[in-house]
């Protein structure tokens, strides 16, 4: 990454008040940018307000992304030349209970964005997140290249796969001929401190150690491509430089995964946190659970080949991490130094 390139940009973020959302927004806050956002109240418990995000942003936008005139009109008032759109309704088991929700955020929000982006020409270029799982799961050994067929069996996924398509058609259809460089970027399972999502390993992992109750585990076997959320957040930042310098050559989708060794089932995590936390306690759950993909790896080869990014963190001391942050925030610590602090380290790390 070129840390000193964005020094001055006007940066636009949905999604600031969410996890990932909020430590981007830190980051490039700490870059120098100008980052104007643009998302849904934070939850009371939240990275961002734990982090005091809010006190270094240009601009600060409460709404809802499925409101075209409200997001156009924000990103009107901003006239950046970079968005990176990361709000959604990112909950595989949420989206169960909320389908029609979750594809009028995930679907309809995107078109929202894309259509306004083409009303605005400051923006120079759009990096739209999405998901491992938008990927059509065959329950593959191997890792899922970009070039995969998408699909997903639960609504979350296929909403997901549904605005990879979309944004490829925009792309194509729109804003290339408008000079507007476009990617889409597939993260895996992203863990760090200040997650207090729900039904998310890590954060139910702390919130049943708060409790003092044993912690229902659902599918111990399953395997997920873990990663720090500094790793793909240093994959955006880098695709978005990428989009700025070398246009239309790297649009189009990009894995940002760990390595294949770092691909574990849930009862690998489980046990290095409870090395950590000895006090916890774990019980399976034994009712029918809603489908989920047991066995999930990304093929990174393309980000590293033509990027130059690869993962700087392994899983071992990104648990390390989550938990120092965690330890820190339950004894009342400066949790806006703490994560600037990880995030310098993580610059200084070697790939």
């Amino acid at each position: 990454m070129n840390l000193e390139g964005w020094k001055g940009r006007r940066v636009f973020l949905t999604g600031h008040t969410g996890f990932k959302g909020g430590w981007l927004a830190l980051w490039l806050q700490n870059l120098g940018a100008d980052v104007y956002g643009f998302a849904q109240p934070a939850e009371e418990r939240s990275f961002f307000n734990a982090a005091n995000v809010a006190s270094g942003l240009a601009g600060h936008d409460e709404a809802d992304l499925r409101d075209a005139d409200d997001l156009s009109a924000a990103i009107h008032r901003a006239q950046p030349e970079i968005i990176f759109h990361l709000a959604a309704q990112s909950l595989v088991r949420r989206s169960y209970a909320s389908p029609v929700e979750t594809y009028e955020v995930n679907v309809v929000g995107t078109l929202n964005l894309l259509q306004a982006v083409r009303t605005i020409s400051s923006v120079k270029a759009v990096v739209v997140v999405t998901t491992d799982k938008c990927y059509l799961n065959r329950e593959w050994p191997w890792g899922y290249r970009e070039h995969e067929a998408l699909g997903g069996h639960d609504p979350y996924s296929s909403s997901k796969a549904c605005a990879e398509i979309l944004t490829a058609s925009w792309r194509d259809s729109f804003l290339k001929s408008a000079g507007i460089a476009v990617a889409t970027a597939r993260a895996g399972n992203v863990i760090g401190g200040g997650d207090w999502a729900e039904d998310r390993l890590v954060p139910d992992f702390l919130r049943a150690l708060e409790a003092r109750t044993p912690l229902i585990v659902r599918s111990p076997k399953s395997v997920r491509p873990w990663q720090h959320v500094l790793e793909p957040l240093a994959g955006y930042l880098t695709l978005g430089e990428a989009l700025l310098d070398r246009g239309q050559a790297v649009a189009g989708a990009w894995n940002f995964g760990p390595y294949d060794e770092d691909a574990r089932p849930v009862e690998w995590i489980l046990d290095r946190l409870g090395k950590a936390f000895p006090e916890s306690r774990l019980q399976l759950e034994t009712a029918p659970q809603p489908h989920e993909a047991a066995y999930l790896k990304l093929d990174i080869s393309k980000a590293r080949h033509h990027l130059g990014w690869e993962p700087r963190w392994r899983l071992g001391m990104a648990l390390e991490m989550i938990a120092a942050w965690h330890g820190a925030w339950r004894k009342g610590g400066d949790m806006r130094a703490i994560s600037l602090d990880q995030i310098a380290r993580y610059c200084g790390a070697q790939g």
